[in-house]
């Protein structure tokens, strides 16, 4: 009856683990927590609590980057401007200008 407690207690730790490594809980975590911090731009908006949460989370899951991040800016992510030809009308073709080719 011990035997099959302990066989039984070591499949299911081996399930846990298996699982744990392929879902990487933690590092998905600390993932999170650092996409938070850098790249939704004033981060802060979103209340004490997220602020909290999110500070706390980075904290744990990575120590020694945690602290640069904090302190650098954010990151604005902008779409990058149309550059316009100011001789538009000297270089467009018939097609442009509405006739046949």
């Amino acid at each position: 009856m011990v035997v099959i407690g302990a066989v039984v207690t070591a499949a299911v730790a081996l399930a846990a683990g298996y699982l744990l490594g392929r879902l990487r809980p933690w590092q998905r975590l600390g993932d999170w927590a650092a996409d938070q911090v850098r790249f939704t731009g004033a981060w802060v908006r979103g209340g004490f609590g997220r602020q909290a949460v999110v500070v706390l989370v980075h904290a744990v899951t990575a120590p020694r980057t945690s602290w640069r991040i904090m302190r650098a800016p954010a990151t604005e992510t902008q779409a990058p401007t149309p550059v316009r030809d100011p001789d538009w009308v000297a270089n467009r073709t018939r097609t442009d200008q509405g006739g046949t080719t």
